[in-house]
């Protein structure tokens, strides 16, 4: 995995639910302005016309090293901030001053304002009244004075436990602690501005690739290059233009996802003056918030402090199921609320943009939450900070493709010094021989070179749309052609979304009864199996029908009871009641729930027979479920008839109840109270089929060698059934079950390789996969953390992973994200699926394998073709020559950007291949192909050059000397008359480099369009076979026309017997640079030859790879090992999903 090994392996990972952000962390420096060194950068900016402005522009930290001197934090005006990760980007903030003396009357007011422990009242600057901060990504940071750093405002401080909100915020904040925190921390707005057109159309002109087409063409008008000057002024704007309409139209359609948000009517508590009705934006953390009956949209994320709710999360999730939200409780520890919830956490958060659809009271009144993140802070507010500020890709080819560019820029300085030393030493005027030399720049470096490596990205975002598959971050394109390892997970990804109910194995006095199998003839009896599958779920009647979990659907649909059905009169404190049918009078009320929680495996409810005594039920992992029954109710042969049907793929559910004494209210049990010697009922067996595209799928990614991953929160034999099933594991592995687990009263663990199965063949290590659980990935990670790459190099299987768990092993190091949801929550991730099953997966595979290889020909081309002209060029200088205007333009125009748009038509190949393409420039058949395709080229126009002047023919003064004696007088002076006004251009060198250097150019074209393995062939790009076909044929017409109007327009004189020798030529030169391609793209070859000279790759993961190969104590099979050192803090890498909770380290500057 990424995280642990960083060789050339990549990851992608199936999204279900949301995208992970991964906003950057950062570095600060403090500076301040000094107005001496501001009057001097002032000068510059006016001396350099402008120029230093804009160096400052692209380059902050210059600007700021310029400007400032270094100070301390406490003192600085201005702040530097620089990325942690390998790009260091800077970003320049300007410190703001924000008073809040209107609103603190007194210094008594202090306290009040927040508390003494809280950064409100820590920002406040005496006797000022000022508070310092910066902004940085849309989130607020202000100056702590005690801790000596910038520290994040707009949500409720992580140190509170769960009885000090309850006290604290409990009653609600006053009017003027609400007045403070709001002019502190900004409002409650996630405000996404519609960017201008003059802003956005600024920011594109001052991008560096079209300034230096902007210095390109005034150098062209220099020289009278008007045409072509032209065609790229015109290109350049429709360029410019329809960027600009895209950034545009992003800008709208963002503006108007968050807008709805912004301004919603809230019922506030305000401590001492009661309710009060207020627009959201006014809210700040630590408000009491009073959660109405009826639908709500959440305009900020908030703590449920009394009462329950179900909700609507498919805008973070991506699933349209409600989830019911439960109060925080009053627990009187000194641990911080989340520490004491752990990852249930979330169960009593209300996250903002989800749709609070029902709200149940419980005996304090209201139904009231404590708002706890505001803004951008938000979980809608960071889904949309992971839009507008993407995190950077690390990506080899943009890396390559800059160096190369500075290599070219290099090259271009050696022609400048030669074309300075020849026009000069020939007494050519100052002004020619510096336009000249400048010329030499945009000829070495084509202005087109960034643009020619996204055409193919752009033409596989088309293709990929006709696909049904949707890409937000087109860069990332090209990395899906580099990945060989996918995470998925199994429920709604591999299979399909619905269970089915296969059948019910009850249990009585210890012993499994006969199983009952669904659909039967004749029903289940009534019974605490019964009540269990009436009463234990979550499902609610939203807006006429019954919604929650499939699971629990399918439970209750087998009751054949109806929901929903409440009460008469009482409000909203009333219990949902089940019952037989629309009118039956008999029924049984759900007092209270506890949702299912994935740390816990389990969920539990307190209902009551109407007329009858209280009861709990519980439902959840089979195993969890047993643990918490008394030990006599279950069956010796529990485990046996568990690995019965989960070894056959089955989803397994245990059942558990027990009778709550009489005289006890079920709003005083705590959870582990009601979930303590229960009685066991039995397990209910649930099918979950196989999507029809599952196998074929992993079946072609496994011919591909690229491997799959299951990451499920479900049973680990089930989990293995499945990938065995599916295809994901093959009939001669070996699956080895890896446990983990600590040792009860000391601060070591112990780890142990068993086999599932036991008829396997003796040579195991060969051919393994390792099946882990969450719990025992959470060991690892912590007790045995030098094991780990080793588990994951081979790890197949992770069941009963909590979603924290899923986020650190695959979602913060996935090189790319499929979300199959085409919910809000989508917008994050790079790619959405129209089609919800895993097809996508290949698809993306195959086309980001074809972007690749095509951004490779294109940078090929593109630094051959003005290699080409550069040479041609250069050897023209030598005679004080050059190529003629519309030379240039055929070249330009009519050859290579025809060729650029044409090229990349080429689409994927059907089929996936055991490897992948390059994914760097420098590399050696690459570095060599381009270097031989130079020599190659460079030697073909030398020759030309120097043969055509040992023909008998030629004259070097004398351009019409080809004509003969017999050529008539008029025909004579035309050539004599163009030989007079453009002797500069007109010679039979000129002709001949021209010439072949088109052609050339054309060769290359053809040579560089690979097509198989990872494109079609060629020949199916009808439209670029057509170009080149139609541009030789241009050429052979020009130089056979015989028009003289034509010649003397494009500066050549035509010798039809040299024309021919010299095309017989290129086609020799043809036939040798597909014969040196053919040898230096043949893998064989390079594989021969690395295996030749024993060259071994130096990715981490691929020495891993070799040192388990040779060992033969690895897996150690049967084994146990103890660790000895104290565990690891893995909090920060074990926590929830970065959105809708995003754990970042961005708390503190």
């Amino acid at each position: 995995m990424q995280a642990h090994y960083h060789g050339r392996t990549a990851v992608v990972v199936l999204v279900l639910k949301q995208a992970q952000s991964q906003l950057l962390e950062w570095e600060i420096f403090g500076y301040k302005t000094q107005s001496s060194r501001k009057a001097l950068c002032i000068a510059g900016y006016i001396l350099s016309c402008g120029a230093l402005l804009l160096l400052f522009y692209w380059k902050p930290e210059w600007d700021v090293w310029a400007n400032c001197i270094r100070c301390s934090l406490e003192e600085a005006d201005i702040v530097l901030l620089r990325t942690t990760d390998e790009f260091r980007v800077y970003s320049r903030k300007t410190v703001t001053w924000i008073s809040v003396s209107a609103l603190i009357r007194s210094r008594s007011d202090y306290p009040a304002t927040a508390g003494e422990d809280s950064i409100f009242s820590k920002a406040i600057m005496k006797p000022s009244l000022q508070v310092k901060s910066i902004q940085v990504q849309k989130i607020r940071y202000v100056w702590n004075i005690c801790a000596k750093h910038f520290q994040k405002v707009g949500a409720l401080e992580d140190h509170h436990t769960c009885s000090a909100i309850h006290a604290k915020f409990g009653s609600g904040l006053t009017c003027n602690e609400q007045y403070v925190r709001r002019v502190i921390c900004g409002p409650n707005t996630i405000d996404v501005p519609v960017i201008p057109v003059w802003k956005l159309l600024v920011k594109e002109v001052l991008n560096p690739f079209y300034v230096f087409q902007l210095f390109s063409v005034c150098l062209w008008f220099a020289e009278d290059y008007m045409e072509y000057a032209t065609a790229i002024i015109i290109m350049s704007l429709l360029s410019i233009f329809l960027t600009v309409y895209d950034l545009r139209q992003q800008s709208v359609k963002l503006h108007r996802l968050v807008e709805s948000h912004n301004n919603i009517m809230v019922t506030v508590c305000r401590n001492k003056e009661g309710f009060q009705e207020l627009e959201s934006h006014h809210l700040v953390p630590g408000d009491m918030l009073v959660l109405k009956e009826g639908k709500t949209l959440l305009p900020c994320d908030a703590i449920l402090i009394s009462g329950q709710c179900v909700v609507n999360e498919s805008m973070l999730t991506g699933e349209s199921t409600p989830v019911t939200k439960t109060h925080l409780p009053q627990a009187d520890n000194i641990k911080p609320w989340r520490m004491h919830c752990a990852e249930d956490y979330k169960k009593h958060v209300l996250f903002c943009g989800t749709e609070v659809i029902q709200t149940k009271a419980d005996d304090r009144g209201v139904v009231k939450a404590v708002v706890l993140r505001t803004g951008f802070n938000t979980a809608k507010g960071d889904l949309v900070r992971s839009i507008l500020y993407p995190k950077p890709m690390n990506f080899k080819l943009y890396r390559d493709a800059l160096r190369f560019l500075m290599c070219l820029i290099a090259f271009a300085a050696i022609g400048m010094i030669y074309t300075v030393c020849v026009f000069a030493l020939n007494g050519e005027e100052a002004g020619e021989v510096v336009k000249k030399a400048l010329d030499v720049i945009t000829i070495a470096v084509p202005p087109a070179l960034p643009a020619a490596l996204t055409t193919g990205i752009i033409y596989t975002q088309r293709r990929l749309k006709k696909k049904g598959i949707f890409c937000i971050s087109p860069q990332r394109i090209n990395m899906c052609g580099q990945l060989n390892l996918i995470c998925f997970d199994k429920t709604g990804t591999l299979t399909e979304d619905g269970l089915d109910l296969w059948g019910l194995l009850p249990s009585e006095r210890n012993c499994f009864q006969d199983i009952h199998s669904f659909p039967a003839d004749h029903s289940l009896p009534w019974g605490p199996v019964f009540r269990a599958m009436a009463v234990c779920h979550s499902l609610i009647v939203w807006e006429g029908k019954i919604q929650g979990d499939p699971l629990d659907m399918k439970m209750f649909e087998a009751t054949n009871w109806v929901n929903g059905h409440q009460n008469e009169g009482q409000g909203s404190t009333h219990a949902i009641v089940v019952r037989p049918g629309p009118k039956a009078m008999e029924g049984v009320t759900i007092l209270r729930q506890f949702p299912f929680s994935s740390a816990l495996q389990r969920m539990s409810v307190i209902a009551q027979e109407i007329g009858g005594e209280k009861q709990v039920f519980t439902k959840g992992a089979p195993e969890m479920v047993a643990m918490l029954c008394r030990a006599e109710t279950v069956p010796s042969n529990f485990e046996s008839k568990l690995l019965l049907y989960t070894a056959q793929g089955f989803r397994v559910i245990g059942l558990a109840y027990k009778s709550l004494q009489a005289g006890k209210q079920s709003t005083d049990l705590t959870r582990e109270e009601v979930e303590s010697d229960l009685t066991f009922l039995g397990l209910l067996i649930m099918e979950n089929r196989l999507k029809k595209e599952t196998k074929p799928v992993l079946e072609e990614l496994s011919a591909a060698r690229i491997r799959s991953v299951m990451v499920t929160g479900d049973n680990i034999q089930t989990a293995v059934t499945v990938a065995r099933n599916a295809g994901m594991i093959s009939p001669m592995s070996r699956m080895i079950l890896v446990e983990a687990n600590k040792i009860p009263g000391s601060f070591s663990a112990s780890i142990t390789w068993k086999p599932l199965e036991e008829n396997k063949p003796e040579d195991y290590r060969s051919q393994y996969h390792f099946a882990m659980s969450g719990k025992s990935y959470q060991t690892v990670a912590q007790h045995f953390r030098h094991l780990l790459p080793k588990l994951l190099l081979n790890g197949t299987v992770f069941a009963r992973m909590s979603p924290g768990q899923k986020s650190s092993l695959a979602l913060k190091v996935a090189h790319a994200g499929i979300s199959l949801s085409e919910q809000e929550a989508s917008v994050a991730s790079p790619f959405t699926s129209r089609t919800p099953s895993i097809a996508c997966v290949p698809e993306l595979i195959k086309e980001g394998r074809a972007a690749l290889v095509t951004s490779f020909c294109m940078f090929k081309y593109m630094a051959l073709y003005s290699t080409i002209q550069y040479l041609g060029v250069l050897l023209l200088y030598w005679q004080l020559n050059s190529f003629g205007n519309y030379q240039f333009l055929f070249q330009d125009l009519a050859i290579t950007t025809v060729i650029g748009v044409t090229m990349s038509f080429t689409g994927a190949c059907p089929k996936l291949v055991p490897y992948r393409p390059p994914s760097q420039l420098i590399s050696p058949p690459l570095l060599l192909s381009v270097v031989l395709n130079i020599l190659f080229s460079l030697s073909m126009q030398i020759f030309g050059f120097v043969v055509v002047q040992e023909q008998p023919w030629y004259s070097k003064t004398n351009i019409h000397s080809v004509c003969g004696e017999n050529a008539s007088v008029e025909h004579k002076e035309k050539y004599l008359l163009a030989g007079k006004t453009r002797v500069s251009k007109w010679s039979y060198e000129n002709t001949t480099v021209w010439l072949l250097s088109t052609i050339n150019c054309l060769i290359v074209a053809l040579v560089f369009s690979k097509g198989k393995p990872f494109r079609q062939p060629i020949y199916t790009n009808y439209v670029f076979l057509l170009v080149l076909i139609g541009q030789l044929s241009i050429c052979l017409i020009l130089v056979f026309a015989d028009i003289d109007d034509l010649y003397s327009k494009m500066d050549v004189s035509i010798v039809p017997r040299w024309v021919f020798f010299l095309l017989q030529f290129s086609r020799i030169f043809l036939l040798v640079l597909c014969l040196q391609e053919a040898v230096i793209e043949n893998r064989a070859l390079w594989l021969l030859l690395k295996k030749t000279f024993r060259y071994h790759s130096k990715s981490h993961y691929k020495r891993l790879q070799r040192v388990l190969e040779q060992d033969s104590a690895w897996p150690p099979l049967n084994e146990t090992f103890f660790s000895d050192s104290v565990a690891i803090s893995v909090e920060g890498n074990m926590g929830g999903h970065s959105n809708p909770t995003f754990d970042s380290n961005e708390d503190v500057f």
